[in-house]
């Protein structure tokens, strides 16, 4: 492995992780970061990048980190009886939450959801169980996207070592 490969092999991992921290806070972009990432190494180092197999599982993952983030934010906003109010205001609370740090990003969600479903016309109960539900709909949705990303992240780098090593 080169100097210049080495360098772009850690500069894409920069990105990725940058993705990796996206995947779980939500202003910034996640998963597509991670493939960004790997398809601008391609396209940079041709045959030593990630081969064209990787690039399409890479593909295939992000699709699947994206559809079941939204799968499991809905189900478990549904489950526990919030409306699109709720799952509106967990995506906005979520947000708000990033300015106060850890106990922020996790109380955004609940609050948000809750506030906006009580301005709905949903009693305090019925509210608060909503609220609950979207949040863990989103922490659920963010852990699977964290897990794909980081299995993303290992192909990636498995593969571009495993070429690194047989060259």
């Amino acid at each position: 492995m080169t100097a210049e490969q080495i360098i772009g092999l850690s500069l894409a991992l920069l990105v990725m992780s940058v993705g990796l921290l996206g995947s779980v806070l939500p202003v910034l972009p996640g998963v597509p970061v991670v493939l960004g990432a790997a398809l601008a190494h391609k396209l940079y180092f041709g045959a030593n990048g990630a081969s064209g197999w990787v690039l399409l599982l890479l593909a295939f993952l992000t699709i699947l980190a994206l559809g079941l983030d939204y799968l499991a934010t809905s189900v478990g906003a549904r489950k526990m009886g919030a409306s699109w109010r709720g799952m509106l205001g967990a995506i906005l609370g979520g947000v708000v939450g990033l300015f106060f740090s850890i106990p922020g990003i996790l109380l955004g969600p609940f609050v948000g959801a809750f506030l906006l479903e009580l301005l709905g016309g949903y009693e305090f109960r019925r509210a608060a169980r909503a609220g609950a539900g979207a949040t863990v709909g989103l922490l659920a949705g963010a852990l699977g996207k964290f897990v794909l990303c980081v299995v993303m992240i290992t192909l990636f780098t498995a593969n571009i070592l495993y070429h690194s090593l047989r060259s």
